[in-house]
C-alpha cells in the first residue's frame, strides 16, 4: 500500500524524460519509455490493489506533503485509495497501457507528423498522470489540478496535427466548452469550502452529512454546480458539442479520451461526491435527466454519421449518458460497472477502427470502405466483438452493466418508466447504428484498396480487449460490489416482462439494421429518401442543431460586441502608452545622432548650464 505514490509517478517520469529529451531519443527508446511507464504504473496498481483487497478493502490514505499554509487553510497533497479509486486506477492504467502499446505501431510512420513521435507520447503520459491525480487525490484542490490537467492535455492531443487549422479549431473548441463546465465546478468547490471549511474530500462529505438535512438547498446548489462541471468533461447535454470535433486527434488519442480517461471524469466526480446527491434528491434527479437526454439525442445522431470515428464519438456520449442516468436513479455500482465495461469495448472499437483507417490510408468515411472482413480479419473480429458488447447482446460485458442500469431505472419511484423507456429506445438505436457501421465498413463492395500493416503491437491489444469486452462482465460484478453506497449490483428478475423487453431491444435493433442497411430492399446507405426523412437526417447529422444554436446565440453576438468595442478604454490606454513611447523615441533619435561634435556641444552647454546654476546659488 505504501507504493501507492508510484502509480502516478511512473507516467510523470515518462513525460519528463520525453519532454526534456526534445525528441532526440531513438524511436525504440521513446516507445519503451512511453508505453513502459504506463505498464509499470499498471503493475504497481495490481500489486497495490491486491494488498488493498487482502487488507479487507479498507480505505487507505497516503500523505505526500503539505501544499501550502495560509492561516488555518492547510491543504495537503494526499492520495486516497478505496474501491472506487481502485476501479478507476485499474481502468486508467490497464486500458491506458494497451492503448499506448497500440500507439507505438499506429504512430510509428505517421505521415502527417513524422517528427512528433516523442511529443505524442509525452502528451499521452502527461494525460494519464493528470487523470490518476484526479481519481487518487483526497483533496478537491488536487482533484481540480488533475481536472484541469486532463483539459490541457486534451487540447494538446486533439490539436496534435497542428498544421491543419481545423484541428486547431477543434482543440480550442474542446478547451473553451469544457472551461464552461470547469467554471461551474470551481464555483461549487469554493461554495463547499465556504460552507464546510475544508477541501478534503472525505472530511467534507462527513461534514455535509452533519451540517445539512435531506433536501438542503445548499447541497442542491453545490450538487448542481458539480453537475455542471461533470457535463463539460463528460460531454453531456448541453456541453457536449466539443466531443465529435475531438476526433481530429490521432485515433489512439480518441481511444484514451473516450475509453479510459477524460470523459469518465464527470462520472467519477458525481460518484465520489455521492453523499451530496444523497442529501439532495433534487440534484440527483437532474443528474438522471441529463443522462437520459444525452443518451437519447446522441443515439439518434450516431445513426446518420458517415465518419466511423464520429459514430463512435456519439456512442460514447450515449454510453456516458447511461452512466449519468444510473447515478441519478441510485444505481451507483451499476454506473461504475458500466464505466469499466465501456472502457473495454470502447477502447477496442476505437483501436480496431484505427487499424481500418490505417489500412485505408487514413480514410474515415464509411461509404468509402466496404468488403474488408476478409482483408482485415483481426480488426473485423475486434469491431464485431466491440459492437456486440456496445449493443449489449446477452452475456457480453455491456449486457451485464447496461441491463443492471435499465432495470434499476425501471424500479425508480421518480418517473422510473420514463427513464427506462428512453434508455430502451436508445438501446434499440445503439444496436441499429452499430449494425449499420459494421455492414458499411466490412461488407458489400470494396471501394478503397486496403493494405493491412498492423504489427503485433497493434494486434495484441485488440485480442486482449476482445477477451475483456466479452468476459469483463463476469468478473466485474465482484469488483464493483460495495464500491458505492448501494452495496453492489441489485438483483433483478430477468424473466419479468420489463427484463425480457430490455434484453430484446438490442436484438430487435440488429434485425432492423440488417433489414434496412443490409438487404437489397433497404439499400446499404441511407434511410428512405423522402424530403421529410432528408430533413430529419440533416437535423440528426448536425447533432440536433446545438452548434448552430450556440454559434448564433453565443458566438456571433460575442464577436459582434468585440468588433464594436475593439477601441475600448483598455485598448486606448495601451495604445496611448505605445504612442508616448514612440514619441519619446523620435525625440531621443534626434538628440542621439552619432555625431561627436554634437555630443561635445551638448556637454559644453550642459556644463555651462551647471556653472550658471551654481553661480546663481552662490551669488544669491
Amino acid at each position: 500500500m505504501d507504493a501507492l505514490w508510484l502509480i502516478p509517478t511512473f507516467p510523470l517520469l515518462g513525460f519528463l524524460v520525453l519532454f526534456l529529451s526534445q525528441g532526440k531519443l531513438p524511436k525504440v527508446v521513446i516507445a519503451i519509455v512511453g508505453a513502459g511507464s504506463i505498464g509499470f504504473a499498471a503493475v504497481v496498481a495490481v500489486v497495490v490493489g491486491k494488498a488493498f483487497m487482502d487488507g479487507g478493502a479498507e480505505p487507505h490514505s497516503q500523505q505526500l506533503w503539505t501544499w501550502m499554509r495560509v492561516g488555518e487553510f492547510v491543504p495537503e497533497i494526499r492520495l486516497y485509495l478505496d474501491g472506487l479509486a481502485l476501479v478507476m486506477t485499474g481502468v486508467i492504467t490497464g486500458v491506458g497501457f494497451l492503448i499506448h502499446v497500440y500507439a507505438t505501431g499506429y504512430m510509428w510512420d505517421d505521415p502527417e507528423e513524422p517528427e512528433g513521435f516523442s511529443r505524442f507520447f509525452a502528451y499521452m503520459n502527461l494525460f494519464v498522470f493528470a487523470m490518476l491525480m484526479l481519481v487518487l487525490g483526497d483533496n478537491l484542490l488536487v482533484l481540480f489540478l488533475g481536472w484541469e490537467g486532463v483539459g490541457l492535455c486534451s487540447y494538446l492531443l486533439i490539436g496534435f496535427y497542428h498544421r491543419d487549422p481545423n484541428n486547431g479549431y477543434a482543440a480550442r473548441k474542446a478547451f473553451v466548452v469544457t472551461r464552461v463546465g470547469d467554471t461551474f465546478m470551481a464555483l461549487g468547490l469554493f461554495l463547499l469550502f465556504r460552507e464546510l471549511g475544508t477541501t478534503e474530500i472525505q472530511a467534507s462529505l462527513a461534514a455535509a452529512n452533519i451540517a445539512w438535512p435531506e433536501g438542503s438547498t445548499m447541497a442542491t446548489v453545490i450538487g448542481l454546480l458539480f453537475l455542471g462541471g461533470a457535463m463539460g468533461k463528460s460531454a453531456q447535454v448541453p456541453l457536449q458539442t466539443w466531443l465529435p470535433d475531438a476526433m481530429a486527434g490521432p485515433t489512439p488519442v480518441s481511444a484514451l479520451i473516450h475509453a479510459a480517461t477524460m470523459v469518465t471524469a464527470g462520472v467519477y466526480l458525481i460518484a465520489r461526491m455521492h453523499d451530496i446527491y444523497l442529501i439532495s434528491p433534487e440534484a440527483q434527479f437532474w443528474v438522471a435527466v441529463t443522462g437520459l437526454v444525452t443518451l437519447f439525442i446522441s443515439s439518434f445522431t450516431a445513426l446518420v454519421q458517415t465518419d466511423i470515428k464520429r459514430v463512435l464519438a456519439f456512442s460514447t456520449m450515449s454510453q456516458i449518458g447511461y452512466m449519468f442516468m444510473a447515478l441519478g436513479v441510485g444505481a451507483w455500482s451499476a454506473a461504475v460497472f458500466h464505466l469499466m465495461t465501456h472502457a473495454f469495448f470502447k477502447a477496442l472499437l476505437f483501436l480496431a477502427s484505427g487499424s481500418v483507417i490505417l489500412a485505408l490510408h487514413h480514410e474515415q468515411d464509411m461509404f468509402k470502405m466496404g468488403g474488408l472482413w476478409r482483408k482485415l480479419p483481426i480488426p473485423f473480429v475486434s469491431m464485431l466483438v466491440g459492437s456486440i458488447a456496445l449493443a449489449a447482446l446477452p452475456l457480453t460485458s455491456g449486457f451485464f452493466s447496461k441491463d443492471a442500469i435499465m432495470l434499476t431505472a425501471a424500479d425508480n419511484p421518480a418517473a422510473g418508466m420514463v427513464f427506462w423507456g428512453g434508455a430502451a429506445i436508445a438501446a434499440f438505436m445503439t444496436a441499429l447504428y452499430t449494425t449499420r457501421m459494421i455492414l458499411l465498413t466490412f461488407f458489400g463492395e470494396a471501394k478503397t484498396a486496403a493494405h493491412d500493416s498492423s504489427g503485433w503491437n497493434m494486434n495484441a491489444p485488440l485480442i486482449i480487449l476482445c477477451g475483456l469486452a466479452l468476459g469483463g462482465g463476469w468478473f466485474g460484478l465482484g469488483i464493483v460490489s460495495g464500491v458505492l453506497p448501494d452495496g453492489g449490483i441489485t438483483t433483478h428478475d430477468h424473466f419479468s416482462p420489463i427484463a425480457l423487453v430490455t434484453m430484446a431491444m438490442p436484438l430487435l435493433g440488429i434485425l432492423t439494421g440488417w433489414f434496412v442497411f443490409g438487404s437489397a430492399r433497404g439499400g446499404s446507405t441511407q434511410l428512405p429518401g423522402t424530403e421529410f426523412a432528408e430533413n430529419v437526417r440533416r437535423f440528426w447529422y448536425s447533432g440536433w442543431g446545438f452548434d448552430w444554436l450556440y454559434d448564433r446565440a453565443v458566438v456571433a453576438p460575442f464577436v459582434a460586441l468585440a468588433r464594436m468595442n475593439k477601441n475600448d478604454f483598455v485598448d486606448l490606454a495601451f495604445k496611448s502608452t505605445a504612442s508616448i513611447a514612440r514619441g519619446m523615441h523620435h525625440v531621443l533619435a534626434v538628440v542621439q545622432n552619432g555625431r561627436l561634435r554634437w555630443y561635445a556641444w551638448n556637454m559644453v552647454l550642459g556644463l555651462a548650464f551647471v556653472v550658471v546654476v551654481v553661480m546663481w546659488e552662490v551669488l544669491d
